[in-house]
């Protein structure tokens, strides 16, 4: 069965792994290409847009694909209504792994902002260090909030033009550890966190690391899905309805 997994994630890592030497499975993982070198799995993969939603709908129809699993990050809005689109006009089933959001429990200090530049406006007049995990694309908001220190930390440094004039890059790749978030944020002495709700696990450590040391968290609030594809929480459950489906399609030929 050709499956086409839209990537970018520790989910869909996972699950293209899953997939590896499962003979059941023509299997391949695209990525756009926002990460420089990225971790790749023993599948094909393909880099780069589609161009659009046409475009990807051509690309289901040229590999006779026969699932479609969106695994992007939560943030991602565009490719995932592209999917939903490309699917519709492909005719090929498509689901969506959605990570559930993170939530706040007794002892978070937690404010949500709708948008990146809400968070910028809400760091205040006062300087503060600040550390920054927003990715690369939109820290550019923080630039209308030079008076700040920040340490942004991210897979791969963005142009310096984006970058406010007072902030360091510290290029890393999660997922990262309490112990090592604890120790991060006590060696910068930071001040508040800004990070965006994205849930899963492999940088949840930094907000139990705040939560140990009362520090503030500005949180960017999810984007709404696009409510048109079933889903399923982790990579175990996209894997699970792939195996039904191929149950489906075998009593067909059968």
């Amino acid at each position: 069965m050709r499956v086409l997994i839209l990537g970018g994630t520790a989910e869909a890592s996972r699950l293209a792994d899953a997939l590896v030497g499962d003979g059941r499975y023509a299997a391949t993982l695209s990525l756009a290409g926002a990460t420089r070198n990225p971790l790749l799995p023993a599948i094909p993969v393909r880099i780069g847009g589609y161009g659009g939603a046409a475009g990807l709908a051509a690309w289901l129809r040229h590999h006779a694909t026969e699932a479609l699993v969106d695994a992007t990050h939560p943030f991602a809005q565009a490719i995932s209504r592209n999917a939903v689109l490309a699917a519709a006009e492909a005719r090929v089933p498509l689901l969506r792994v959605a990570r559930p959001e993170w939530r706040p429990v007794p002892g978070d200090r937690w404010t949500v902002v709708p948008a990146m530049q809400a968070a910028a406006a809400a760091l205040g007049p006062v300087r503060r260090r600040v550390l920054l995990t927003v990715g690369t694309r939109e820290v550019g908001a923080f630039r209308e909030a030079a008076h700040h220190h920040y340490l942004l930390r991210s897979v791969d440094p963005p142009p310096p033009e984006l970058l406010p004039p007072d902030c360091r890059v510290l290029a890393l790749r999660g997922p990262f550890t309490v112990e090592g978030e604890l120790a991060l944020l006590r060696e910068q002495a930071i001040q508040v966190i800004v990070s965006k709700n994205s849930g899963g696990t492999a940088t949840a450590a930094k907000l139990e690391a705040a939560r140990q040391l009362g520090l503030p968290v500005l949180l960017v609030a999810r984007p709404p899905g696009t409510g048109d594809a079933g889903s399923v929480p982790d990579w175990q459950g996209a894997l699970a309805w792939l195996e039904a489906r191929h149950r489906v399609r075998a009593s067909r030929l059968v």
